[in-house]
């Protein structure tokens, strides 16, 4: 746990929404994520599961959180499993919760060793009726390696074919989606970590610096953050910039070239999400201006739109006709290619070909249901972008915001974007 202690009342308070949801007499069980093979004898670092920290702040292997608000027995309506430390763990994998300090973390009053979690879980199970079982239900999620989670369920309706099942995804989906003040304070952390990270390349950039030292000088400044990447960063100059998701990171930046930088801090789990697009050598271009400020007027006419009551299918399609504007402007489409375009296939499509943002939090592409309006408390990105191969370049900007009752709230307000202000910065 690299981040600072988080108050645990966040977790108290997110399983309390969680248990107004559930059905009478009902059972949910949450699991946490493998730790996944590599070669040899090696593995990967975990990833905790997302739905386990959000409704415990456990970030620990093979932990499992049963949660049974209609439990006879008080203490078995909300119980914590961990592995039980020993000597052997301790010499050759470090520190494993205590009781206490799980107790500690998550707010929970009963924790108990995995061994116990058999005979525990089998008490339940005779007890109740409806049982609420975990899997990632993201749309866009390739799953090809069995989960934790996956097995559970396979085992679980096995031996009790009997009870009433309900998938716990929708339920999760529909609370993170809507972040509390306790979130959006671990989110302004990430977002103000990643600004620091931005601020430090603005002092570093200049031609002949690699694409991997941009992208070691981020990570200089995340780690000692207490922060870590929230997913591959991208650090694209020139044409690679038109690649959406460019991950080779290791070509030389050269004069006159943009470079575009899609990288941002985690912090607690909670994930920023930023990009920007910088002159290599201090200055734009008058084309690239002329592209740099087309895309960012898009940006702010975007993060204006984000209101309550709005579709992100029709937030998205906003954003659409104000590029079509844009690019008509640039000479890159022209009146009639706009009048031939689709509901499906809209004109700006050949140079802005990505969707124009996303919910965010826990996960970089965040689970909610995005078929529901913008409601308070909805976290989104905010990323439109011009793709130009031909001219070799290409300029994406990002920001992430909050919907309020008040309009929306923008946490990267301070992280610079504005063009002058970005060559002023470089210049020094």
């Amino acid at each position: 746990m690299r981040h600072a202690p988080i108050d645990a009342r966040l977790f108290v308070e997110n399983r309390a929404r969680l248990a107004r949801l559930l059905r009478p007499k009902s059972l949910a069980v949450l699991n946490a994520n493998d730790v996944l093979p590599t070669n040899a004898d090696g593995t990967l670092t975990m990833q905790p599961n997302a739905d386990l920290f959000y409704l415990s702040g456990i970030e620990q292997e093979e932990s499992i959180l049963l949660l049974a608000p209609d439990a006879f027995d008080p203490k078995q309506r909300e119980i914590l499993f961990v592995r039980e430390p020993n000597e052997h763990l301790k010499v050759w994998e470090g520190y494993k919760h205590s009781k206490a300090d799980a107790q500690k973390i998550s707010g929970l009053t009963q924790v108990k060793w995995l061994a116990e979690f058999p005979t525990v879980f089998r008490q339940l199970m005779c007890e109740l009726e409806h049982v609420y079982l975990n899997t990632n239900e993201h749309k866009r999620a390739v799953v090809e390696v069995e989960t934790r989670d996956a097995r559970f369920i396979r085992d679980t309706r096995a031996q009790y074919p009997l009870h009433t099942y309900h998938r716990l995804a929708p339920l999760l989906h529909q609370l993170r989606v809507v972040k509390s003040e306790r979130e959006l304070a671990l989110l302004q952390e990430a977002v103000d970590i990643t600004e620091k990270g931005f601020r430090r390349v603005l002092k570093t950039v200049r031609p002949g610096v690699n694409e991997c030292e941009v992208e070691a000088e981020l990570a200089r400044e995340f780690i000692r953050r207490r922060g870590k990447f929230a997913y591959n960063p991208i650090i694209a100059g020139g044409a690679n910039a038109c690649v959406l998701h460019y991950n080779q990171n290791d070509q030389p930046c050269r004069a006159g070239e943009l470079l575009l930088l899609d990288v941002a801090a985690n912090y607690a789990n909670y994930n920023a999400d930023l990009t920007r697009t910088i002159p290599v050598s201090g200055k734009f271009t008058k084309r690239q201006r002329q592209v740099y400020d087309a895309v960012l007027r898009v940006m702010r006419a975007s993060i204006a739109g984000a209101t309550i009551g709005k579709l992100h299918r029709d937030w998205t399609k906003e954003s659409q006709l104000m590029m079509n504007e844009e690019l008509l402007g640039l000479g890159l489409l022209s009146k009639a290619e706009i009048r031939k375009q689709t509901e499906d296939v809209p004109a700006c499509r050949k140079y802005f070909m990505h969707g124009l943002g996303h919910v965010l939090g826990l996960d970089v592409h965040d689970v909610g249901i995005m078929a529901e309006r913008f409601a308070p408390g909805w976290v989104l990105t905010v990323e439109p972008g011009i793709y130009i191969p031909a001219e070799g370049f290409g300029v994406r900007l990002e920001n992430n915001i909050v919907v309020t009752a008040d309009g929306p709230r923008d946490l990267t307000a301070t992280t610079p974007v504005e063009a002058e202000e970005i060559e002023a910065l470089m210049a020094r």
